[in-house]
């Protein structure tokens, strides 16, 4: 499928995976919208081809805002969720059990937010012409290896991603009535705004754990595999981890 004369919605855009994948996007030809919660689009630098929506992903009127903006600039073909959080809680803890109210948000935002941009943006995809082969669009979620190899303290974030994997399979086939593909990427560690805090020493050690490469993940490399799977029309209902060979351990 190809990008140009089309628009692009992507949540999450205003930072790390997002603007990267934004950036791409618009590049090959889309009209990006990215989307993200007022306080981060107000930090980001003007890239052309991008405009800027504010919205939370778990809000059902503003998602619908910020499709209908991508809508209206050109047929809405390629869907990208980065949108996410990753508190880190254990089950038990020293402070006592988990925060029941922190897993509901993070199942919240990572999984029914996914899912509520997955669902409105192809509302939307669903209404447009199909292209010559019968294709309308894309959806690429973002998931992570904490899917498989969830480590300690992670119970909330494995969780809502693992949730994220499971309905790739099942979406995909309620959407290939409507030309609409759904895959799904697993990153590893990528060196995003997340990971600016940490040390020097801290980011060395996590790099050594890597099979190959033994480096951090780059934003633009996700970005890469964004515009891979839209361009690569058999590509469906697929987890694509991106993680250099990366099995997590425990801690």
């Amino acid at each position: 499928m190809q990008l140009t004369d089309t628009s692009a919605l992507v949540t999450g855009g205003a930072s790390g995976l997002g603007a990267a994948t934004a950036r791409a996007l618009a590049d090959g030809g889309a009209q990006v919208v990215a989307v993200d919660l007022g306080s981060a689009i107000a930090d980001a630098p003007p890239v052309d081809g991008v405009s800027y929506v504010a919205a939370d992903v778990t809000d059902e009127q503003e998602v619908r805002h910020a499709v209908g903006v991508a809508a209206d600039l050109a047929p809405l073909r390629t869907v990208v969720s980065c949108a996410g959080i990753g508190p880190s809680a254990r089950v038990l803890g020293r402070r006592g059990v988990h925060d029941l109210g922190l897993f509901a948000k993070v199942v919240q935002v990572n999984l029914v937010g996914t899912f509520t941009v997955m669902a409105l943006a192809s509302e939307a995809i669903a209404q447009t012409a199909p292209d010559e082969h019968g294709q309308r669009g894309v959806v690429v979620n973002t998931a992570s290896i904490a899917a498989f190899d969830g480590q300690i303290g992670q119970v909330a974030y494995s969780s809502s991603k693992g949730g994220v994997v499971g309905m790739m399979l099942p979406a995909a086939r309620d959407l290939a009535q409507h030309g609409i593909r759904v895959n799904t990427i697993a990153p590893g560690i990528v060196d995003t705004p997340m990971l600016a805090t940490v040390g020097e020493e801290v980011r060395a050690g996590l790099a050594a754990g890597i099979p190959f490469p033994q480096r951090l993940a780059r934003p633009e490399e996700f970005a890469r595999l964004v515009t891979m799977i839209v361009e690569h029309d058999y590509l469906n209902a697929e987890v694509i981890r991106m993680d250099g060979a990366l099995r997590m351990a425990p801690r």
